[in-house]
């Protein structure tokens, strides 16, 4: 079990979920297995569970990592956290289950890491708000990346936090209207790096946008965006 090398000149890397590739996606075991090299930054995934606690999970439901099915909007933290992953395997495992954003921010410090938080929920202002408590709680604004594919919700993001980083996540083509959207509200871009060319790579560091890019597998892909001079590589399982 190891991760895939490869040359990333200037290039950053965050572990995708955590180290998915090694480990399952979004528990501790995976943040913990990226910590532990030097990935710049370690991505999550940050929703609300029925009694609205915080709790890391990409899916609506377990229906893709668990044996158990559950919709995480309908039960409490403990309901919740009762719940055994699976391994990579599909063998369930006892250790496995789904963090809470407290745990997530702890160990992103603990290793001196990166956290990129994707907000999965169309949060309001109130969530955003207890976000940013647990953020000076456990870590520090500074140690954060905030995205999104809801525009909104970073938009109002920035009106509470002028200080914090952010990036817009999105699948689309990169032009002036894109450009001109991220520079409203001072954001920076997370995209799908299928859309990405040598010459939007230049032309989104010319007006000043700082491009991360996800999911990138594929090493030779991954140098090819390197010798581009994309910023930041969000990837599963490339080092």
């Amino acid at each position: 079990m190891d991760t895939i090398k490869i040359n990333k000149r200037n290039t950053l890397m965050v572990a995708h979920r955590g180290l998915s590739g090694l480990e399952r996606e979004n528990t501790c075991a995976a943040f913990i297995a990226a910590g532990n090299r030097d990935y710049f930054g370690i991505e999550t995934d940050v929703r609300r569970a029925g009694d609205n606690s915080l709790v890391l999970l990409h899916d609506g439901s377990t229906k893709r990592v668990s044996s158990t099915l559950i919709d995480v909007k309908e039960l409490s933290l403990d309901e919740i956290r009762a719940v055994e992953l699976n391994e990579l395997s599909g063998e369930p495992a006892a250790h496995l289950r789904i963090p809470t954003l407290e745990e997530y921010l702890y160990i992103c410090e603990k290793y001196g890491k990166k956290c990129v938080l994707e907000f999965k929920n169309n949060f309001p202002n109130e969530d955003l708000e207890r976000i940013l408590e647990a953020v000076n709680k456990y870590t520090s604004l500074e140690n954060m990346v905030f995205i999104s594919f809801h525009y909104d919700v970073l938009a109002r993001l920035r009106g509470i936090c002028p200080e914090a980083r952010i990036q817009f996540l999105c699948e689309c083509e990169v032009n002036d209207e894109l450009v001109n959207k991220l520079k409203d509200y001072s954001m920076e871009l997370d995209i799908n790096h299928n859309c990405l060319t040598k010459e939007n790579i230049k032309f989104l560091h010319d007006n000043g946008i700082v491009v991360n890019c996800w999911t990138v597998n594929d090493p030779q892909r991954g140098e090819e965006l390197c010798e581009w001079g994309v910023d930041i590589i969000t990837t599963n399982i490339l080092q």
